[in-house]
């Protein structure tokens, strides 16, 4: 059957199942939430506080040790490569740029008497030694659009509000360490990814873990840390990559509209599970050919709201960076002084890049590709992107239209991110709640569609790659969204949480062991562009 016929059929499927779950929510989903938060919260608190376990390094400091686990992989590995993150930045734009793809590209050709072009990757034959099913840009924006989301918008908003304005100064430093890292994960997952016999790609740190800690003879090892990976995977697709973004987004909808929030959070969450079920049926194919229109859409629309506001305030843009500087290392009235803005920096852009976690890997394996390395440097934007041009443009809006203090007060939590970054930007430009409505709605979708990819490969390693474990999972998924909508199951959201940052362990496990290899496909790509100028 062919996909044209094939999506039609399975998205009018989803809308009917959709329809009849949420006809079933809307009679009992009223205090149904309340039941299972209640019920679940002494398990998510006990996996939340393994998780997140602290280190005191003051009376009166402490910092999770997966966020320490995290930046000191960065570190190493920024120094292992030689601040490859800096020395490479200019390669990595123009291998997005398509300056290497006569060298690095794959070459297709549609089978005898294939009368459908430009589907998916069982439509094509391809030339020995190059795989993949997407371009290296549209990898980028997949990866892109699970990271770049709320955390810019409400999560920058929460940190500066804790650590001031110096807590923008460490979340660039540590956004510039975990380009390092994602440039490591994300070569080993080409390296090591599985090419099915229809040309579909499988990859991520299942497979890395698995088959590369074999070849250096920790094959035992890789298993568990593999399956341990994909479980946690599939775990922090459904909430934090699905049930948190879907919330959000009826949130701000529905506040924008005034509408009862559990009905009008069902049509909502419905009408998105079918569009995002619609979409995700194609793989990642068509995810990468919807994220690289919507990932450049979305973050230009918030850029350009930026741009705005910071060209209207241009003189206090110098007064801003100030106080940044002097914010990161004279922290007054921060609890915690110095090392207390230092690690609410560094908390914000682990959650924001998540960098070291090993989700995106799965996205940037799907590349079109026969040097692993190329990808890797395409990746490492990633996090230049997130956290040091979307993360620090919020931070100075901010910081700038809370001259007067009117929006929060430095070393004061914030108790809503997205409503404080609301109040930023409309206090120069009044109409732009709305402009925030179709930022978050869009980020939150983008999100989802990301997550929905990563969730699905480490259920297809872990159950089978079969067609009807395929489908399961993207029918869970999107009834996940319509919950998730509906209901505010902040316990079930803050284990997915966990879940999501619990990926690190393994994954970073893996990265110490295998660097090496990464620093070999390196070596061979770099020698390859050598060639290729002669």
């Amino acid at each position: 059957m062919r996909a044209t016929k094939l999506y039609p059929r399975l998205g009018s499927t989803i809308f009917i199942i959709l329809s009849f779950i949420s006809s079933v929510l809307a009679q009992g989903v009223k205090g149904l939430d309340e039941k299972v938060n209640e019920w679940f919260s002494p398990i998510s608190n006990a996996w939340a506080g393994f998780v997140f376990s602290s280190i005191k390094l003051t009376d009166t400091v402490s910092m999770p040790i997966v966020i320490i686990w995290l930046l000191v992989a960065g570190l190493i590995f920024t120094i292992v490569f030689k601040l490859v993150n800096i020395r490479l930045f200019p390669t990595s734009i123009n291998i997005v740029r398509g300056k290497y793809d006569d060298l690095d590209h794959v070459v297709a050709e549609p089978l005898y008497g294939d009368p459908t072009p430009g589907g998916d990757a069982i439509e094509t034959i391809r030339v020995e030694g190059h795989h993949g099913e997407v371009s290296h840009f549209q990898a980028l924006t997949a990866a892109l659009s699970g990271t770049v989301g709320l955390g810019n918008i409400a999560g920058v908003a929460i940190a500066i509000s804790l650590g001031g304005p110096g807590a923008t100064f460490w979340m660039i430093v540590a956004g510039l360490l975990g380009m390092s890292s994602k440039f490591v994960e994300c070569t080993l997952g080409v390296k090591y990814r599985d090419v099915g016999p229809d040309g579909t790609i499988y990859g991520g740190p299942m497979y890395y873990l698995k088959k590369g800690l074999a070849e250096i003879g920790q094959g035992k090892l890789g298993k568990v840390l593999a399956v341990i990976f994909a479980i946690m995977c599939v775990g922090g697709s459904f909430g934090g990559g699905n049930m948190f973004q879907a919330n959000q987004a009826a949130q701000q909808f529905n506040s924008m509209l005034g509408a009862d929030s559990t009905s009008a959070g069902l049509v909502f969450g419905v009408i998105m599970a079918v569009i995002v079920g619609l979409v995700i049926i194609g793989g990642i194919k068509r995810i990468g050919v919807i994220t690289e229109k919507v990932v450049p859409f979305m973050v230009g629309i918030y850029f350009l709201a930026a741009l705005v506001i910071l060209g209207m305030n241009i003189s206090s843009i110098g007064d801003a960076f100030v106080q940044i500087f002097d914010g990161a290392f004279n922290a007054k009235g921060i609890t915690g002084g110095l090392l207390g803005v230092l690690i609410i920096g560094f908390q914000r852009a682990a959650f924001s890049n998540e960098a070291g976690v090993g989700s995106a890997a799965i996205a940037h394996s799907a590349v079109r590709t026969k040097y692993p390395a190329s990808e890797g440097l395409v990746a490492l934007l990633e996090p230049f992107i997130d956290t040091v041009v979307v993360c620090t443009m919020t931070a100075l809006v901010i910081i700038i239209t809370n001259g007067d203090g009117s929006i929060m007060t430095y070393g004061v939590k914030s108790p809503d991110g997205v409503l404080a970054t609301s109040q930023a930007f409309a206090s120069v430009i009044p109409w732009f709640p709305y402009v925030l409505t179709l930022a978050v709605v869009l980020f939150a979708f983008s999100t989802m569609l990301s997550w929905s990819y990563y969730g699905l490969q480490s259920w297809l390693f872990l159950f089978g790659k079969s067609k009807a474990s395929d489908y399961t999972f993207k029918i869970i998924f999107c009834l996940f969204i319509v919950v998730g909508s509906a209901a505010s199951l902040g316990a079930v959201t803050d284990f997915s949480d966990a879940m999501i940052f619990a990926m690190s362990v393994p994954n970073v496990i893996g990265l110490f062991l295998l660097f090496p290899k990464v620093r070999e496909e390196l070596n061979r790509y770099l020698k390859a562009i050598k060639a290729s100028k002669k």
